[in-house]
């Protein structure tokens, strides 16, 4: 029985675009892995503290760290949602990184967390794709994808939906059937791979 952890991060529990491509990852997992746990934290609505020395200093022994970490690597697949908020990622997916990333622990080529599939569905309101003006503040794939494979040596795919303001902001109106055929690409995208994942890890 494969494990799935989830992690929303978006501020809003309604109308969010990462919230809403996790939704459908998670649905066709389930329907193709009935036998599949999933493992949920909402890191907005109940968001971790921020790393402080105590919880440095004791490493994998701080109760909050260690669950984190053992959470992490009992997990066969991760699906992450992270927003772009200015730029970046929000801060409560940040503290839930720095609890869970620790040095000697499970950091490194031999990292209980190595090999393993983490989904990121990196949303944000513009784009920020090679060749648009924003392509140099893209910083949340660049972020996350050097980050998770660095330290846990782990496989990362992404998920983008992006224009996600076109409809609420009149200066990006004409960019809507941008905006809806990447949603429409991002839900088919969360779908597929969910089955391709559940197929393997049940194999």
């Amino acid at each position: 029985m494969a494990t799935l952890l989830h992690l929303d991060s978006a501020v809003f529990p309604q109308g969010s675009a990462s919230r809403e491509v996790t939704a459908a990852f998670v649905q066709t997992w389930r329907e193709q892995h009935p036998d599949g746990k999933v493992v949920y934290r909402d890191l907005a609505a109940e968001p971790l503290p921020h790393l402080n020395a105590e919880a440095v200093g004791a490493g994998a022994e701080h109760p909050l760290r260690g669950e984190l970490a053992a959470e992490l690597a009992a997990a066969d697949a991760v699906l992450i949602g992270a927003p772009m908020y200015n730029f970046t990622i929000p801060s409560t997916l940040k503290a839930w990184l720095d609890h869970v990333i620790i040095v000697g622990h499970n950091v490194g080529p031999d990292s209980p967390v190595a090999g393993t599939p983490i989904t990121v569905v990196a949303s944000r309101g513009g784009s920020y794709a090679a060749g648009t003006p924003r392509e140099d503040a893209e910083f949340v794939q660049n972020y996350l994808g050097k980050l998770l494979t660095s330290m846990f040596a782990a496989e990362v795919d992404f998920i983008v939906p992006e224009l996600t303001l076109a409809h609420t902001n009149p200066q990006m109106a004409e960019l809507i059937p941008l905006a809806d055929s990447s949603r429409a690409k991002a839900l088919t995208d969360a779908s597929e791979k969910a089955k391709a994942l559940a197929s393997r890890l049940a194999a």
